[in-house]
């Protein structure tokens, strides 16, 4: 298996008290692998069969957003992938998107990675806003072992963003072969700041490998994975396998939308928050994703309370299309591989960094202070430098936010705010950052017919997962090994667990809880019980213990009538803060 053959040994990622093992979904056995099929039908070489490996990431959106789990939005291939595939109903995120990445990047808890918090250095060695060199990347663990590596999207991962500054940690320097996205974290979709191909900076005007019509940055990461699979398939590295990084920024705010994407869902929500997040618990619960004895959680807005709905319907309908145009581009994806053959032989995992976003970025209208404002446009060499208002269009316009502008058009700038996110939450309380059901939980579909086998088709599994699993999943897919070493330098064992066993039908032991913490806000997940501590400044931790299992919506807190097993789990929690260098900051 080339270089992973000379890796030592998976280290041990499990310690701790008591296994808790989850019940297998079925007694299914793991199906042999079938031979995977090169372009025109010919039967790729038998020197390496392992899996094709692609993971998708969407940005900003909540549990029951796509339709496989309940959602009306129009997500035809992630609903195809989901019924030919397996979900998982209780995977974790770290609720906010570069603890995420770093997480999901290294496999281990992101203060580990050194990005506790946000790209921006806070003094220790678990909050320096940049991923160290005490950790391995996918990228770098799989393309030690043979695989050809690729990114398109979103990195977030560094607090090194100038053009000549330090390098040291962008995507080729961790691994991955080929590049490209954006290096930060947010901003237009129509002209994106830190677009990159490889190691330089790019406009969508000057980029000499894609120059399409009309440039939409989910288009440009769907259609940039494409080439980077038909590069790979046709060209002098087809015979390794492939691992490719989607990393969407839909739908993250601004609601930024092409206008005949929008027309689709136009009167979608005009009815309000409610009669949606109603009609999705419904639908989750009749997929059985939920349970019905779970109740839907307290809705953040009333619908009868708001000044604009107008506005407000549109913001959502932006939103939605903005889902559904990433799906359009998943589904160019699935077709390439499709194409070539390569398919029923590839892992293709999706999730979400993070619950809904209910940050009112753009709420609060600029128009008086654009009166008479102009700019030169940037012209095709011009970098976009800022993430929000004030800020341009390429051509020069002013860019607007406000009640008065409707989401959609490159110079519009809003979010959908605390409303719409709680119903993409639904039936969950909380938002991203926070360590609440609604900020953690997220979709995780695994679709692998050569790996799972028919019989796996449209099966769902309830056990708790987390980022942290998913680099041993990919290594034993991918018959790698994780380094106790690496370019020099030690690397922390691997924290999580291979959640392939579990998928295919066996049980899934973990020998440790799940523990969160993101912006002071605490959490920890241990078997059926849970206890979270939201951030509140000046105030204590205050532990609230929920029974997931008879209570996933966390509305009936358990902590003064079991003070006993809050203070146990509490202490877990400090002892797991300890190691990884958690520090509560006054933020």
């Amino acid at each position: 298996m080339g270089l992973a053959a000379l890796l030592l040994v998976l280290a041990s990622a499990s310690a701790g008290a008591g296994t808790i093992a989850f019940p297998p979904a079925s007694t299914a056995p793991a199906p042999a692998s079938s031979p995977s099929v090169g372009p025109g039908g010919v039967a790729a070489p038998e020197a390496d069969r392992r899996p094709n490996i692609v993971l998708v990431m969407a940005d900003d959106m909540g549990f029951t957003d796509i339709g496989c789990y309940g959602g009306e939005i129009k997500t035809p291939t992630l609903d195809r992938l989901a019924a030919n595939g397996v979900r998982m109903t209780q995977f974790y995120n770290t609720s906010r998107c570069c603890p995420t990445r770093a997480s999901l990047l290294t496999g281990l808890y992101s203060h580990q990675a050194g990005i506790g918090l946000m790209t921006s250095d806070r003094g220790t060695d678990a909050y320096r806003g940049d991923l160290n060199r005490r950790c391995v990347t996918l990228a770098e663990a799989l393309g030690a072992g043979g695989y050809r590596t690729y990114l398109s999207g979103k990195w977030h991962v560094t607090k090194h963003v100038r053009a000549d500054g330090l390098k040291h940690n962008w995507p080729l320097q961790r691994g991955f072969d080929r590049f490209y996205g954006t290096i930060t974290g947010a901003g237009s979709f129509y002209d994106p700041t830190t677009l990159c191909r490889g190691n330089t900076y790019i406009t969508p005007e000057n980029d000499p490998l894609y120059r399409p019509e009309r440039f939409y940055y989910s288009d440009a990461i769907s259609d940039n994975a494409c080439r980077f699979i038909e590069d790979h398939f046709e060209g002098e590295h087809a015979e390794a396998p492939l691992f490719l990084y989607v990393a969407y920024t839909s739908a993250h705010w601004p609601m930024h939308a092409p206008e005949e994407e929008i027309a689709a869902y136009r009167g979608a929500y005009d009815q309000g928050f409610a009669p949606v997040a109603a009609a999705r618990r419904a639908r989750a619960v009749e997929l059985g994703l939920l349970e019905e004895r779970w109740q839907q959680a307290p809705l953040a807005r009333d619908w009868a309370g708001m000044a604009h709905l107008e506005w407000e319907a549109r913001n959502m309908e932006c939103y939605a299309a903005m889902v559904t145009r990433m799906d359009r581009g998943i589904a160019g994806i699935v077709e390439s591989l499709e194409a070539r053959g390569e398919l029923e032989n590839t892992l293709f995992v999706y999730l979400q960094d993070n619950g809904g976003c209910a940050e009112n970025m753009g709420f609060r209208s600029n128009a008086k202070d654009l009166d008479g404002v102009s700019y030169e446009p940037l012209g095709p060499d011009g970098l976009q430098m800022k993430i929000w208002p004030p800020m341009q269009t390429r051509d020069g316009r002013p860019v607007r936010t406000g009640p008065a502008v409707m989401a959609g058009p490159e110079d519009s700038y809003v979010s959908y705010g605390p409303g719409w996110a709680s119903v993409s939450n639904a039936p969950f309380r909380g938002f991203k950052h926070d360590g609440l059901e609604g900020g953690i939980s997220t979709p995780f579909i695994v679709h692998w017919p050569a790996g799972l086998g028919a019989q796996r088709a449209g099966e769902i599994v309830h056990a708790p997962a987390h980022l942290i699993d998913v680099m041993p999943t990919f290594l034993g897919a991918g018959e790698g090994a994780y380094p106790s070493s690496f370019s020099g330098a030690e690397v922390q064992p691997m924290e999580g667990v291979d959640l392939m066993p579990h998928l295919r039908g066996g049980e899934l032991e973990r020998q440790r809880p799940l523990f969160f913490e993101h912006h002071g806000n605490l959490a920890m997940r241990d078997g059926r019980f849970k206890i979270v501590s939201t951030y509140r400044k000046d105030q204590p931790v205050r532990w609230a213990l929920y029974d997931m299992w008879s209570d996933r919506t966390e509305l009936q807190d358990l902590s003064a009538e079991q003070p006993e097993r809050v203070a146990r789990m509490a202490s877990r929690w400090q002892a797991w803060a300890a190691r990884v260098g958690v520090r509560r900051w006054p933020y």
